[in-house]
């Protein structure tokens, strides 16, 4: 593999990035951004100079000149309704991204900061007189990409069909890496895959294609460590007629202050595993019930292909936990083996598909701006 490329992952107060020489990585780095810097801005899609800014200087400090970049890669934000792949970053995408119309979230950051420094890489050649190919910004597996199957697409009121919202940057890697080590290709395997992080997504993949998943930004599926899940409709709604919420607070209830933090004020499983490890029952219980609940997603998405599934991955930072894969394990090896993917290798698989699109063996797709 040849070629020069930066990968970039936004998150909600970092900015992830990964540079690759031929195919090897040279090193990934993790910008923190603190919250007071932060604070200045009131939407986080304003902050994209902030951090394109950041990863420039970041890239000064290692010696990584724009001489040095023939690809950007960036973690797909929201823009939907589209197919899995890797798109070029064009006018349409940003227009969507930054407006926050299908959704506001710091990954919606990433393609707009990664075609900003596509665009100084080709005005900096222009201004040498290098010859070279423009360099491209891409995004890969677009986290809203909806192949579901049309029964999985129906939800109990015609306001709220299921919608497709998971980490499928990570999810379709590990998939990948699990064809790999095994020599199979995608045809004929059907897969679950369970990340497992600040966000839980579980996923159905099905000859390359997933098929049923559940909404990890839309309170939908198991609850996190700071995401609340699948909340009973009846006290939800008491809950936003009581008066005592705002439509923003009972969001930020839902996402961001659910789960483990509702209950033990941390998204930090370790502190709880080390407090349940210590004694601490609540901690045990609630430790228990999050594999559980995890447990019981996996076994309802292998419903949805009448229990043939060919193995069942974990894969996220929260899979580094033995205990908790071997608490999910014990309740679904009975579907299929289980197998764990630990961390989040969304650098690496950035990396993959910008590869591909240098070496030509990527299909590229154009994303058009729907009404």
């Amino acid at each position: 593999m040849k070629g020069h490329v930066l990968a970039i992952n936004t998150g909600s107060t970092s900015t992830k990035i990964g540079y690759y020489s031929d195919g090897e990585l040279v090193f990934a780095e993790t910008l923190d951004h603190p919250a007071g810097e932060l604070a200045a801005y009131p939407n986080v899609l304003d902050q994209d100079a902030l951090r394109r800014d950041a990863v420039m200087a970041f890239l000064s400090e290692k010696g990584i000149g724009l001489d040095g970049i023939d690809i950007v890669m960036a973690r797909a934000g929201l823009f939907a309704p589209v197919v899995s792949g890797v798109y070029r970053v064009n006018r349409d995408m940003r227009e969507v991204l930054l407006s926050g119309r299908d959704g506001v979230h710091a990954c919606n950051l990433s393609a707009v900061i990664a075609d900003d420094i596509a665009g100084q890489v080709n005005r900096y050649r222009e201004a040498q007189g290098i010859s070279a190919s423009p360099c491209r910004a891409y995004v890969a597996d677009p986290p809203m990409a909806d192949e579901m199957l049309p029964e999985a697409r129906v939800g109990g009121l015609p306001e709220f069909p299921r919608r497709a919202f998971f980490h499928a940057l990570n999810s379709r890697a590990t998939v990948r890496k699990y064809l790999r080590e095994h020599a199979l290709s995608g045809e004929g395997v059907t897969a679950v895959v369970a990340h497992l992080g600040g966000g839980v997504t579980v996923t159905l993949h099905r000859d390359g294609k997933v098929i049923d998943t559940n909404n990890g930004l839309g309170g939908d599926g198991p609850f996190t460590p700071e995401r609340a899940g699948t909340c009973p409709a009846f006290p939800l709604i008491e809950m936003c007629f009581s008066g005592r919420y705002s439509e923003k607070e009972v969001k930020r209830k839902v996402l961001g202050r659910g789960g483990a933090v509702a209950f033990f004020g941390t998204s930090d499983l370790r502190k709880i595993a080390r407090r349940a490890s210590a004694g601490d029952e609540d901690c045990r219980i609630w430790l228990d019930a999050f594999s559980l609940n995890v447990a019981k997603y996996i076994a309802s998405l292998s419903a949805t292909v009448c229990g043939k599934v060919d193995v069942i991955l974990l894969t996220g930072g929260i899979a580094f936990n033995p205990d908790i894969c071997n608490s999910i394990r014990s309740r679904v090896e009975f579907i299929a083996p289980v197998e764990v993917y630990a961390g989040e290798n969304e650098l690496d698989s950035l990396a993959e598909n910008g590869y591909g699109v240098l070496s030509g063996s990527v299909r590229i797709h154009e994303y058009v701006i729907y009404e």
